[in-house]
């Protein structure tokens, strides 16, 4: 770690010609179970991982916001004056969206120098774009000296991918990466943010994160037909319930009653979100009473429904969650994030964990044709901020 901060610094000094006053990280997030409702109202139950979106800054006195990726060696030189104009860059699109927003909210902005290394892997689900909204939120308020509080700033982040990177996600990935705990999930209704700390404690066993390597897109991918399709559920089911205001609130026994009048593809949509919000509310009782095995059974169930149901895995996932599945001391795997590759979870008893990740390693690249990559990972505060 020592070594990986000396190196960050000693880049910042070389890019941009001086030292920097100030560290942020914000980190990148799994799911335990909870997926593709939080756009619907929805609660879900993620946790801050050690993976990470680290930003070393200083003031530069001048108009622009120059934003530097070690691992890209690109930098993005954003005109304060022009922030509005910067929504179709490859690179930088995400700062200039934050510093778009926060102005619109009334937070000054002023000329910084921005080096940004991150260790969440890009196009993993693991949420490295939140991770980016995130650190540089909290670095643009700290360097003007605005006063924020991390729960905002996880609402104005994610109304920068929505409005200005045109990624139409719900709040979770920004609220875990802003407000997470170490060794603590976050029981998030994402209609109200009301939210509840879970103490993350497997006992016999640990947590595995699997990256099936093959990237995903959100704005490229499915995900937003997703989001039309559950919205168009909703206004079907509001005929019978018209109370109802998302579809997080449509109960198993409503929808037994209800599902008439949905058909075909809606239906199976609707189905996904309905049962998977009954499952978020079983797994966090049974982390609460300390039970792994009825936990991995609906993180089991999540994903076979994400891939049945709601059609958001495709072959690299599948293939990845039902590997490790068939593996001795996996009691439990699912995908994470918004599907279409990226990483699984698996629930795993700790005396097999090298051995889990050399068989399903294997058994993945026989069945794809390419490797995937196992994190070693641990559950920590979301934001961190340091004065150099």
């Amino acid at each position: 770690m020592e070594s990986n901060e000396q190196q960050r610094r000693e880049g910042f000094a070389r890019v941009f010609g001086a030292q920097p006053q100030l560290r942020v990280s914000a980190a990148g997030r799994i799911n335990l179970i909870g997926e593709h409702v939080d756009y619907c109202g929805g609660k879900v139950f993620p946790a801050a991982l050690n993976l990470n979106c680290t930003v070393y800054a200083r003031p530069n006195g001048t108009n622009t916001i120059n934003v530097y990726a070690d691992d890209l060696r690109e930098t993005a030189v954003l005109d304060i004056a022009q922030i509005g104009a910067y929504r179709h860059i490859k690179w930088g699109k995400y700062q200039a969206g934050v510093a778009h927003v926060l102005r619109g909210q009334g937070v000054p902005l002023v000329g910084c120098d921005l080096y940004y290394s991150c260790t969440v892997p890009f196009g993993s689900g693991l949420s490295s774009s939140a991770a980016i909204e995130v650190a540089t939120a909290v670095t643009l308020c700290e360097l003007t000296g605005t006063p924020y509080s991390l729960k905002e700033l996880a609402v104005l982040s994610q109304k920068a991918e929505n409005e200005y990177c045109g990624v139409n996600c719900g709040i979770m990935d920004q609220f875990a990466s802003a407000m997470g705990k170490k060794e603590k999930a976050i029981l998030l209704d994402c209609k109200t943010l009301e939210y509840e700390y879970v103490p993350l404690e497997l006992g016999a066993y640990e947590l595995i994160v699997a990256n099936c390597n093959k990237p995903h897109a959100l704005v490229e991918s499915k995900y937003n037909e997703r989001r039309a399709e559950v919205e168009a559920a909703l206004e079907k089911l509001r005929v019978i319930y018209p109370q109802v205001s998302c579809l997080a609130e449509v109960t198993p026994a409503m929808f037994a009653e209800a599902k008439g009048v949905l058909s075909g593809k809606l239906c199976d949509r609707a189905a996904h979100v309905v049962y998977e919000c009954a499952r978020v509310q079983e797994a966090a009782a049974a982390l609460k009473k300390g039970d792994i095995e009825t936990l991995a059974a609906l993180i089991n169930a999540s994903h076979d429904s994400l891939s049945k149901l709601y059609e958001v895995t495709g072959r690299e996932p599948d293939a990845l969650a039902y590997a490790a599945r068939e593996q001795e001391g996996c009691i439990g795997a699912r995908m994470i994030g918004a599907g279409f590759g990226g990483c699984i979870i698996a629930i795993v008893k700790k005396e097999c964990a090298e051995t889990f990740k050399a068989e399903v390693g294997a058994a993945y690249q026989k069945a794809v044709g390419y490797a995937a990559s196992f994190y070693d990972t641990s559950i920590e505060d979301g934001v961190t901020v340091q004065k150099l």
